[in-house]
């Protein structure tokens, strides 16, 4: 393990386990413990029981972690730690193995002496998991001995018994959701293992297995990075083009708390920060990123003055110290205090005192010894100061040509009556026929139509101040009413549904590949907040006689065609492709891709930051063989696109 982890304790017993309340309500509203039954909630199953193997590898016990799905997507977490304890727990009187499986808020996270740093859900993991199952069975080897126990929806169906002996220790969970639960309760792999991948990085030394057993061809991934958040920093940086060779990296240490940091700049115009407490990332940041930026900047300024290429009480703003830089900023303290349930942002004020004087200390450091990557990070940093002044001028000429600061809106568009955000919705529009046909089909009370035409600029290889100067996108800044970068404010946003509706071919997806880009890189509390979709238009009308029916996919035209024959399988069903929007009538539009009570949407989310950065920058950055190989890779999954 890594030289800043320190061992806790050398006994885990029952003593250290912890009874808070009683195990109701889970699966009543399951919601409430993992965030929601569909796929995001099914793969916190996962989570859950690894964080308890994580928490073993922070005291300092577990080397090896192994996630595999198994063939009908059952899950087995096993790790080589002490081994959940299979003593009586004194509180209960029953063993402690059962009370962790049974027992919401018991573990050995509450004070117990079990650990120092934890980072599971306030110790709910085990029996929330076990509530949500079908089945689960657990084994312990501690003690010389094999412990087994078996449960279903959090009933027990087998006490706990000894099914042999062993010479190694740790614990291995079995379980297969609930079907009743979960709107489905397929594994995505990919998912699974760019989780894991990231626990690895996040914990210098230890190894995690991911492997996919459900089909012929087994999948298997090795993790272990002896560099932790170094290695990290270099796997963002992979798909661009560094500014200096070697990744800066700076760790601190105050009570029991320990702050890690590491860092390095690219030649791109977006900064990537990525922040964890106790292994959990903070998408919304907290007091950790709160004393990095601040450190940053300062120490940035001061070098720069010193050096003297900021001259006359020129200062760079935290945001041109940002520009290009990737960063992953690592805390792990005792007592973490999270706001809200899901841990989106870090509270505790002392860590931003202790991440701030970690980085004043040791990159004033780092830049005394390294004076030409000093140099390189204060000229990028300029840059980026002059690009920000140009965007200025832009935004506030484009404003005087258009007379937009009275607030008139774009030709383009098409607004709806209702002004309450919270009810209005967007159409994103490409093409003038298209946009006409769904002028025509939408309801005006709360729909909006934004026509767009042609490819739009790709953000991934420009600055603000050619987005506030192209006559595709301005358009959508001023009609979505929020602003950009630095400036956005969600409060200001003037539709809560912003749906992209392109064609279903190879055309469409690059317009929306474009646009995710441009939300994703300037606008990226959107699809935090979950406001932007993508519309799904029908692939295939069949008709049979008068009676007209449209398909989504090709198992649904083949199901719709065998229902439309009947028990008649030689009669005519005519199917025809829609070859795009600008095709469909009004009426068709409206019925098909429109109307709330029958449209289909997919909601854009940022499941995983780190992935959606390495894929807007692979796709549409300048570097081409990370796309070219992308690409080889990926092709097989591309089936029936109209090239």
């Amino acid at each position: 393990m890594s030289e800043i982890t320190d061992k806790i304790t050398e006994e885990y017993d029952a003593s250290q386990i912890q009874v808070l309340e009683g195990l109701e309500a889970v699966r009543k509203r399951p919601g409430m413990y993992i965030g929601s039954t569909s796929s995001s909630g099914l793969h916190h199953l996962v989570y859950e029981i690894v964080d308890n193997s994580i928490d073993e590898a922070l005291a300092g016990y577990c080397t090896h972690i192994e996630v595999t799905i198994e063939p009908g997507d059952i899950i087995k977490v096993s790790d080589n730690g002490r081994g959940i304890p299979v003593d009586i727990q004194e509180q209960t009187g029953k063993a402690a193995l059962e009370v962790v499986f049974t027992v919401l808020h018991a573990g050995g996270k509450f004070g117990g002496g079990g650990y120092k740093v934890s980072g599971g859900l306030h110790g709910v993991g085990a029996s929330v998991v076990n509530a949500l199952s079908e089945w689960l069975e657990v084994e312990v080897h501690k003690n010389g001995h094999i412990y087994q126990m078996k449960f279903s929806r959090g009933a027990i169906t087998q006490e706990m018994k000894i099914i042999g002996d062993t010479e190694r220790t740790g614990t291995t969970v079995r379980f297969k959701p609930d079907g009743e639960i979960f709107e489905s309760t397929i594994y995505d792999y990919e998912v699974l293992h760019t989780r894991m991948r990231e626990q690895a990085f996040l914990n210098a030394g230890l190894h995690i297995s991911t492997e996919d057993k459900r089909s012929e061809e087994i999948i298997r991934d090795e993790m272990f990075y002896e560099g932790g958040i170094r290695e990290f920093v270099s796997f963002i940086n992979k798909a661009k083009t560094p500014l200096h060779e070697n990744v800066i990296y700076m760790s601190g240490k105050k009570n029991d708390s320990i702050a890690e940091i590491a860092l390095q700049y690219n030649d791109s115009y977006n900064e990537n920060i990525l922040s964890f407490a106790n292994n959990i990332h903070t998408p919304e940041g907290g007091m950790h990123e709160t004393g990095f930026k601040a450190a940053l900047t300062r120490v940035l300024n001061s070098y720069g003055a010193k050096i003297g290429m900021l001259k006359n009480d020129d200062k760079v703003s935290g945001e041109d110290c940002r520009e290009g830089l990737a960063c992953v900023i690592s805390v792990k303290l005792t007592d973490a205090q999270f706001e809200g349930q899901t841990k989106a942002k870090l509270g505790n004020s002392e860590i931003r005192t202790l991440v701030d004087s970690v980085v004043s200390d040791k990159l004033e450091q780092f830049l005394e010894e390294n004076p030409a990557v000093g140099k390189t990070i204060i000229e990028k940093a300029l840059t980026a100061s002059k690009a920000r002044e140009a965007a200025r001028k832009a935004r506030e000429s484009v404003r005087r040509k258009t007379g937009l600061e009275s607030g008139q809106m774009p030709d383009k568009l098409q607004d709806c009556n209702e002004r309450d955000p919270s009810l209005c919705e967007i159409y994103i529009v490409e093409g003038d026929s298209a946009a006409g046909s769904a002028i025509q089909g939408r309801d005006s009370r709360f729909q909006a139509i934004l026509s767009m035409w042609g490819k739009m600029l790709n953000v991934e290889k420009a600055r603000a101040d050619k987005i506030y100067g192209n006559d595709k996108l301005y358009p959508m800044i001023v009609a979505l009413g929020a602003g950009i970068g630095e400036e956005f404010n969600l409060e200001k946003l003037r539709y809560h549904k912003i749906i992209i509706m392109a064609d279903a071919d190879v055309d469409g997806a690059h317009i929306r590949t474009l646009l995710l880009t441009f939300f994703f890189r300037y606008m990226r509390p959107l699809i935090e907040h979950g406001y932007v979709y993508s519309a799904v238009p029908p692939l295939y009308k069949l008709t049979r006689g008068k009676t007209q029916r449209v398909a989504y996919s090709d198992e649904e035209r083949d199901a719709i065609s065998a229902e439309l024959r009947g028990d008649n399988p030689n009669v005519k069903i005519e199917i025809s492709r829609f070859k795009g929007l600008g095709e469909m009538d009004p009426h068709e539009l409206w019925e098909t891709t429109m109307d709330p009570e029958k449209r289909t949407l997919r909601r854009i989310t940022l499941e995983d930051a780190v992935r959606a950065d390495e894929i807007f920058t692979i796709l549409m950055g300048e570097e081409v063989e990370p796309r070219k190989q992308w690409i080889e890779t990926n092709a097989k999954y591309a089936v029936n696109l109209d090239i």
